[in-house]
């Protein structure tokens, strides 16, 4: 046991020093008594001074010497032997008190025997006072009575009770004072074992905060690390949006010229002077083959990055798989039959519709297909459509070579061959697995592949089913005659059914309305072209929002501002998101279309504009775009007179010469881009009215910038929680580097 010292600076000392620490104590109250002793035996020399008269003067006289000599001999050896001073003081008191009962005739003093009996017991512990008292009774009872004093005889008894009671007070006085002193010692060893114990908590406590904030440091630093890295992953992402966005510009352009200059040269040979050649058309047949298959690559890689970013979205409806299954096998059957292979189609009868994308589910099945027939060799496809539990299993069995064991594992990844080898047989990206299999997914089905390398290969996909009981015609159906009406007698635990919200948008397009239906799918969309009419409507269903696409959100705010009926309780939401037919009012042009531009879309949009015979200017940077263009119009035998400009300066100097009925125009372009040629047109009070087709590789909304503002106007305005919530909602969604920033939103008043 480890004990504490109190005003030793807390320094532990063993047990060995605690018994000295005792020791020390007990002879301080040694001292004190052996004081006390040598004062009592100086006050009875005194006393016999004092009674010498009655006795034998001589003798009463030396044994008061005796006494003051025994007092101060004692007193000298006090320090040097405390042992021998005791012993002296003892038996010294205890023999002068006989001499002065039977020498010197003071029988009183046989009293004061107790005193050195006690004085024993305080200085050498109870044993030897018991000793003493002992030896002190043995005398007085063997010893001659009448010699020492004749009233000893009846007197002997009481005073060796004395003697005994003296030393036992003596010893119940100590062993209380021994046993607190214990008590007090061990009560103190425990407490400074406590105060080491929490000393030694203390420092573990201190070394755990020192490691909580070095953690916490640590942490801090992480979570700097881990923003800067999500704000350069979102940049990384949105590079890549803008980096997929620029390349479908750049690849649709020239594929603009590929596909109209070879449809071009095959619908309309006679534009180019003279009647082509059958090989030449069968060359240009194969280049217009080639340039729409790698235009649909190119939608691949989009449709992939969009489906990537979570931008990919699904135009349900109710689709009848069996007319699917026999649209996509129209489609593939040039194929099989170029190959000699057989198409066959096994569905089942009554098949029930899904709730899905047509395009996408064509798509799919186009896809396997065209893998199936391209892998084939000889024999055939089979298609078998067939319902299974809530499900319809679709299956694509072939004859083909097969597919390995270890290849199905990375069948479905994007960009994988199963041989990658520069002299495959077979081409393609790799990609049309990788996105038929998602396109099944985001319609809750899944899709795998069994197969057996050598004989052949069966791909399944399945597709959920949504049962609708058959609902019989009339108003009866809502009625049942079995029905009986029973009272409620508890509250009623079913789940209150969520009802769908309604979302109503006016927009002059349909580009918001199209986006809001394909991505979200729990609500419902009510689109309208006029702004009163969508007020009426959202308060007719109690919408739970209205959305006004405008060209300039700022311009429709301030208009909604005074507007006096608004809906109430209904938040009017402002944005500005433009598709093509948007993007033509927003530009204030005619017509706008996405590259590339067939030549029927474009002759009809100059047919609406009534062109015939009229002057139109074509500008665009490109030359092989100008020519193309050029090509069109002549070819159209409608009289066009065509001028090129190879762009925006040299248009703007073109429309102020020339004054063109019509101007085909391109937005990026050098010098002067379009739309800074549109800013100079409609400057111009002379060339304002002049019509403009915009033909663009620019696609509206394939930007990663949709709408660039969002306003909210509310008719009873918005309380302190309600524009809380919103900020906090808002910083989370438009805050990428802060996802997690959040107010203490108050509650919001009653009533």
């Amino acid at each position: 046991m480890r004990l504490w010292r109190l005003g030793s600076d807390n320094l532990p000392i063993e047990p060995s020093a605690w018994a000295a620490e005792m020791h020390g104590l007990l002879a301080q109250v040694r001292d004190s008594v052996f004081t006390l002793a040598l004062a009592l035996l100086g006050a009875t020399a005194l006393v016999v001074v004092a009674m010498s008269a009655t006795l034998d003067v001589a003798r009463a006289a030396l044994c008061a010497t005796l006494l003051l000599w025994l007092g101060a001999v004692a007193w000298l050896l006090r320090s040097r032997k405390p042992q021998i001073a005791g012993w002296l003081l003892v038996v010294g008191w205890s023999v002068i008190n006989l001499l002065l009962a039977g020498w010197a005739g003071l029988s009183a003093a046989l009293w004061l025997l107790a005193l050195p009996a006690g004085l024993a017991v305080m200085l050498f512990g109870a044993p030897v006072g018991l000793g003493v008292s002992a030896g002190l009774s043995l005398l007085l009872i063997f010893a001659p009575v009448d010699r020492l004093s004749p009233d000893l005889v009846s007197d002997r008894t009481l005073i060796i009770l004395e003697i005994w009671g003296v030393v036992g007070l003596t010893v119940l006085t100590l062993r209380p004072l021994q046993t607190v002193g214990e008590w007090a010692w061990s009560a103190y060893s425990h407490s400074q074992e406590l105060l080491r114990k929490s000393q030694d908590a203390q420092l573990q406590l201190n070394q755990v905060l020192e490691d909580l904030t070095s953690a916490n440091a640590q942490l801090v630093r992480l979570n700097h690390l881990t923003d800067g890295l999500r704000q350069e992953a979102e940049e990384s992402r949105r590079t890549k949006d803008q980096f997929v966005a620029n390349v479908s510009h750049e690849l649709r352009t020239p594929l603009n010229m590929i596909i109209g200059f070879s449809e071009m040269i095959l619908n309309a040979p006679q534009a180019y002077g003279g009647r082509m050649s059958g090989p030449l058309l069968a060359d240009l047949a194969v280049i217009s083959r080639n340039a729409q298959h790698l235009s649909s690559l190119i939608d691949d890689v989009l449709d992939l990055s969009q489906i990537e970013a979570g931008q990919m979205a699904l135009v349900r409806e109710r689709v009848a798989l069996a007319e699917v299954i026999e649209a996509a096998l129209v489609a593939v059957r040039p194929l099989f039959e170029s190959k000699e292979l057989f198409l066959r189609a096994e569905v089942e009868v009554g098949l029930p519709e899904v709730n899905g994308d047509r395009t996408r589910i064509r798509e799919v099945l186009l896809n396997l297909l065209s893998n199936a027939g391209r892998f084939t060799e000889h024999g055939g496809v089979t298609v078998e459509a067939r319902r299974r539990d809530g499900d319809i299993l679709i299956s694509i069995s072939d004859t083909g070579p097969g597919i390995a064991l270890e290849d199905q594992a990375r069948l479905f990844q994007p960009f994988q061959q199963l041989d990658s080898s520069l002299r495959r047989r077979y081409g393609g990206t790799g990609l049309g697995l990788n996105i038929s299999h998602r396109f099944v997914e985001m319609h809750g089905g899944r899709m795998w592949v069994e197969s057996v390398s050598g004989a052949g290969a069966t791909f399944h996909f399945t597709l959920p089913i949504e049962l609708t009981a058959p609902m019989a015609p009339g108003a009866g159906r809502w009625l049942n005659p079995a029905w009986e009406f029973v009272e409620r007698t508890h509250p009623s635990l079913t789940p209150v059914a969520q009802v769908q919200p309604e979302i109503v948008v006016c927009e002059t397009g349909g580009s918001l309305a199209n986006l809001l239906t394909r991505y979200m799918q729990d609500a419902r969309v009510t689109a309208v072209q006029d702004l009163d009419e969508a007020l009426r409507q959202a308060a007719t269903l109690q919408a739970q929002a209205v959305v006004v696409n405008a060209i300039s959100a700022a311009e429709m705010l301030a208009q909604l501002e005074t507007v006096e009926l608004l809906p109430e309780g209904i938040p009017v939401m402002v944005c500005s998101v433009p598709g093509a037919p948007d993007a033509a009012g927003n530009l204030g042009v005619a017509d706008y279309f996405v590259k590339p531009v067939a030549r029927e879309t474009l002759l009809a949009a100059l047919d609406r504009l009534g062109m015939d015979g009229k002057k139109i200017l074509v500008a665009d940077d490109d030359e092989d775009a100008l020519r193309l263009f050029h090509r069109m119009l002549l070819s159209a035998g409608r009289d066009y007179r065509v001028l090129t400009a190879p762009d925006g300066r040299q248009a703007w100097d073109m429309l102020q010469r020339e004054r063109p009925d019509a101007l085909l125009m391109d937005l990026m372009m050098p010098e002067m881009d379009g739309f800074e040629l549109l800013a100079a047109k409609n400057t111009n009070a002379a060339l304002r009215d002049i019509p403009v087709v915009v033909l663009s590789a620019r696609d509206p909304l394939g930007q990663p910038i949709v709408s660039k503002a969002l306003a909210v106007i509310h008719q009873s305005g918005l309380s302190l929680a309600q524009l809380l919530a919103g900020i906090t909602v808002l910083g989370k969604v438009l805050s990428p580097a802060h996802p997690n920033i959040g107010l203490r939103l108050p509650a919001e008043p009653p009533g």
